[in-house]
């Protein structure tokens, strides 16, 4: 899913900062849109133990509705939507978050939204989500996550779990002088937009997760899992040695982006002695959804980063899973809203928790399963996802 959603494999495991542009960042791989990715899979039993590995960290709580939100949406609160367009430009600044320097972008004014990426992505992936949040009366903010982008990216590898991540969220909603937020997340942000409304109720009100279901804590350690089934050639495996994928995708940043965005061919199984990227081909036209534009912010992104601080979010899918055993069989009660595209190699893979939402996730409002679309469902399909989005936040 590599292509097309690698991220929302993570998710499955649902276990499962002024940028040091030295430092390599970026994890996450997404799963490809493209069946035949998935065709490789033909084990039944691997199939299974893919689907069952993994699990959510997170405790959930009922939280009433924020007036603020409701009226914002409804257009109540009309000061935002009447305002001078000049403060629905999109601006940049660099904020310390939790002991990191974090680089975050923002627009509008009003009730509070962050908007979390996945992998390999970084802020500008919410580009259309940032102005149509502003218009509707809210404030959006989408940083880049904790190491990628202009984010510090930590040297510690263990310090990529996916509690530090749901610990920069709700620090960063303090430092922007709030006390709750809609949180969304695509990819590895639906894995920490999910949690942080199961952890944090009392401050994530509502949310809307992307690509990614929520899937509860499994009984087994993903990583241990799959090896425990013989499988040693998913791509999770693969991106665990520090050094190797990094140097993979590192070898031609901009073959790398094209191909993670839209190319095809990508295998989450490894053939011995090849890399993730080995058998992918790239059309030779972009598709309508990206720009050359998209393509150069992404790659001069990479170019600076590095892929380091995404991949070190797969390094910590075992450790994940040990410290979420506190909360095990807890749930998401708070308004929720999931989209994904109908051609997501991610929904593929993750069919029995995509199942489970209604049970797992009590709040569901609504699944909608955009046709003809893949896995980076908010660039490809921005003005769905955006009414989806606001007719949500309307009556959540």
């Amino acid at each position: 899913m590599r292509v097309r959603g690698l991220g929302c494999l993570r998710s499955k495991a649902t276990l499962l900062a002024n940028r040091n542009i030295s430092n390599r960042e970026r994890g996450q791989m997404k799963l490809s849109d493209n069946a035949d990715h998935f065709s490789k899979l033909t084990s039944c039993n691997r199939r299974t133990v893919l689907r069952g590995i993994a699990g959510s960290i997170a405790p959930p709580a009922l939280i009433s509705s924020t007036d603020a939100f409701a009226n914002a949406a409804r257009g109540v609160s009309l000061a935002a939507a009447e305002s001078d367009s000049t403060q629905h430009k999109l601006t940049h600044r660099t904020v310390s978050v939790n002991g990191l320097r974090f680089h975050i972008a923002e627009s509008g004014q009003g009730p509070l939204v962050l908007l979390c990426h996945g992998f390999p992505e970084c802020w500008y992936s919410w580009r259309h989500q940032l102005h149509a949040l502003a218009e509707a009366g809210f404030h959006a903010v989408a940083p880049d996550m904790r190491g990628f982008g202009q984010t510090e990216a930590p040297d510690d590898i263990a310090e990529y779990t996916l509690g530090h991540n749901i610990a920069d969220m709700v620090q960063l909603v303090s430092m922007l002088g709030e006390q709750q937020a809609v949180i969304i997340g695509h990819d590895w942000g639906a894995t920490v937009a999910w949690n942080s409304a199961l952890l944090r109720p009392d401050i994530f009100r509502a949310v809307v997760a992307m690509s990614v279901p929520y899937r509860a804590r499994q009984p087994v350690a993903p990583l241990k899992a799959l090896r425990d089934a013989g499988t040693t050639n998913f791509y999770w495996l693969y991106f665990q040695t520090p050094g190797v994928a990094e140097a993979e995708f590192e070898r031609d940043v901009d073959r790398t982006v094209r191909t993670l965005l839209y190319g095809t061919g990508v295998s989450l199984m490894m053939k011995p002695g090849k890399g993730f990227l080995a058998d992918a081909t790239i059309p030779q036209q972009l598709p309508s959804w990206l720009t050359d534009e998209d393509i150069s912010y992404f790659v001069e992104t990479y170019k600076r980063s590095g892929y380091r601080g995404g991949l070190n979010w797969y390094r910590n899918i075992d450790r994940n899973w040990g410290l979420s055993g506190g909360w095990e069989g807890m749930k998401v009660q708070q308004p929720a809203l999931f989209i994904a595209g109908a051609n997501d190699g991610v929904i593929k893979f993750a069919a029995k928790a995509l199942e489970d939402l209604p049970t797992t996730v009590p709040g569901l409002k609504k699944t909608l399963i955009l046709p003809d679309s893949g896995h980076w469902i908010q660039q490809q399909r921005s003005a769905e996802v955006n009414a989806a989005m606001l007719e949500f936040l309307r009556s959540a």
